[in-house]
């Protein structure tokens, strides 16, 4: 009995052994990927766009500042008609106000500009994602790693199949000769 369980297990262990090495394994820079899409291209000059239209708010508040301050300054200063302390406290409650305001509009635009990035981004991810796992299931890999993040302590180049140059082609995209460059220049595996 002892014998024919160990026989079992022999069996089961070397099944099992054999099946962990037989499994495919890839690895993809989903980095390098999202921004060789075009769609890339296209959000980040809608991002632009917005930024400038965030921006463009900012220097709205910054010329009203900057008018209210040079006003403010010639009327302290004129001796003629000098200011009663009222009317300067204000005025400077007026300026603290618009600095204020600017300061706040300042934060909510950088906050707001990184919750479009992610809205506009998204969309594109998921595509790249969606080709991967094509990719991956029409080559037969079990384990797609992605060297962009550098989560991996080693995995060895030659058993590992890069599925980034078929995943550009599935998504129809064409290498430039800057980014075949780059892409030479960095290494792939960690």
């Amino acid at each position: 009995m002892k014998k024919i369980i160990k026989t079992v297990l022999t069996v089961a262990l070397v099944a099992g052994s054999t099946s962990i090495f037989a499994q495919k394994l890839g690895c993809i820079n989903m980095q390098e990927l999202v921004f060789a899409m075009p769609e890339t291209a296209e959000m980040q000059k809608n991002l632009e766009a917005y930024q400038k239209e965030l921006q463009d708010q900012l220097e709205t508040i910054s010329v009203e500042f900057n008018n209210k301050l040079a006003e403010y300054t010639k009327l302290v200063n004129d001796k003629a008609a000098p200011l009663s302390d009222s009317v300067k406290q204000l005025k400077e409650k007026e300026l603290n106000d618009l600095r204020t305001r600017y300061d706040e509009f300042a934060q909510m635009s950088q906050q707001d500009i990184q919750k479009r990035q992610g809205e506009l981004l998204e969309p594109i991810i998921v595509k790249a994602q969606n080709a991967v796992a094509e990719v991956a299931k029409a080559g037969g890999y079990t384990v797609i790693y992605d060297t962009s993040i550098n989560s991996l302590a080693y995995f060895d180049t030659a058993a590992v199949t890069d599925i980034l140059p078929t995943v550009k082609t599935k998504l129809g995209i064409k290498d430039t000769p800057a980014a075949a460059a780059a892409a030479t220049a960095t290494p792939a595996a960690q």
